[in-house]
């Protein structure tokens, strides 16, 4: 399963393609960020993002998207903001016509750390760690998107084998 992972923002939105190897371990396709000029309008900047999830999608044909929820423990201001940003990638995701999964910030934490209240730092080394990559991603906004993608891939996993558990349980 191919996932596109996506930490939203207005200035920087971060994005990552990974999946889960036979061998289970993940696999970063392609990552980085969509980026928008604070000089710009809101709606145009918000039609750059949605429009950048689309092509992306079209690109790389994912089976799903995966985007953080938003964090309230921040200024109402970014607040706003974000939740905009998310709302240009959900409307890209339904343009695809594809299943979108959210996660807040703890979840993607204990995903990835095994520690829901991990800081950013350890957040990265994981990143680095499980995709087998050299260094840690930058900026911040793609390493992040990495993890919400592992998140996803984990939890994906994770109702796979208790369905398939199920089915096991319902033909006895």
């Amino acid at each position: 399963m191919l996932v596109m992972g996506i930490d939203p923002g207005t200035s920087l939105t971060g994005y990552a393609l990974a999946r889960r190897l036979p061998d289970q371990r993940l696999e970063a396709l392609e990552y980085g960020t969509i980026r928008t000029s604070p000089q710009d309008p809101l709606s145009q900047r918000l039609g750059l993002i949605c429009q950048a999830v689309e092509q992306l999608g079209l690109a790389h044909q994912p089976d799903a998207v995966a985007v953080e929820e938003v964090f309230f423990g921040r200024s109402a201001r970014n607040v706003f903001a974000v939740g905009q940003a998310r709302g240009a990638v959900l409307v890209g995701a339904a343009k695809l016509g594809l299943p979108v999964y959210e996660y807040t910030a703890p979840e993607v934490k204990q995903a990835v750390t095994g520690y829901g209240r991990a800081d950013k730092r350890q957040v990265q080394a994981m990143v680095k760690v499980l995709y087998g990559l050299t260094e840690v991603p930058r900026p911040d906004d793609a390493a992040d998107a990495l993890a919400v993608a592992a998140c996803c891939l984990d939890s994906l996993r994770m109702h796979q084998a208790v369905a398939g558990r199920r089915r096991e349980e319902a033909g006895r």
